[in-house]
């Protein structure tokens, strides 16, 4: 029986091959979701290993965190762009959830880097997760979890408000969109928590702010911010 299915499962790759979701090449057998040579080539930024990195410079005195760190440099017309535009807009969650892994391995690799308590997503208004079906950082962060061995929680941060787009918002506007946009609903839960934040791409880092500002106002939360790719 099961030769049986190993020569259909070997019929259907030939007919409907699986496509890496960087390149669009077929993948081999053992591959997943990202081809080997993809993998290799990723453009990683290593901010994990430098606490005082481009990212976090950027935030430096918007907010207090412990750590912010992305896994990859985001550029127009790359791979990366590939990735993240079939994670969001092409029904992909589980390239999502592929990065998040990828990730989590080299964070477990780290001696500087820090654990936290519990992971959250930055959340999609309702209507949007209803658009697309699934929360893509939400995607990211089973990723991040399942290597990491830290409990996720979507319930206690949400979207209020379904903002308009911030493409070409500077970073003031997105912030001025975003500040209202958020709610905790069960504070009590997380007292003393060391969160980290999980959204797919940084560009002007208005969304993590708000978010992280909210979270800061309860008792003792801290902040650290994680991100897939970082745009330049």
């Amino acid at each position: 029986m099961k030769k049986k299915l190993g020569y259909l499962g070997d019929l259907l790759a030939l007919f409907f091959p699986e496509l890496c979701a960087a390149c669009g090449k077929s993948l081999f057998k053992n591959e997943r979701i990202i081809c080997t040579n993809c993998v290799y080539h990723l453009p990683q930024t290593n901010f994990h290993e430098d606490p005082n990195n481009k990212m976090a410079r950027q935030l430096w005195g918007r907010f207090p965190f412990v750590q912010t760190i992305a896994f990859l440099y985001f550029r127009k017309g790359s791979r990366i762009q590939n990735m993240m535009h079939k994670l969001k807009y092409r029904k992909s969650p589980e390239t999502g959830i592929r990065l998040g892994e990828l990730y989590a391995y080299e964070l477990k690799r780290s001696d500087i880097f820090k654990k936290s308590d519990l992971i959250m997503p930055i959340p999609l208004h309702p209507a949007k997760f209803k658009k697309r079906g699934y929360n893509q950082s939400e995607c990211i962060a089973k990723g991040l979890s399942a290597i990491l061995n830290i409990p996720i929680n979507t319930k206690n941060l949400v979207r209020l408000e379904n903002t308009e787009t911030q493409t070409k918002k500077s970073r003031y506007a997105r912030y001025e969109n975003l500040v209202s946009a958020f709610d905790v609903k069960e504070k009590s839960e997380l007292i003393n928590k060391h969160i980290m934040l999980i959204d797919d791409v940084m560009t002007t880092g208005a969304t993590l702010e708000a978010c992280s500002l909210l979270l800061q106002e309860i008792e003792g939360v801290k902040i650290s911010i994680c991100t897939i790719a970082y745009a330049e």
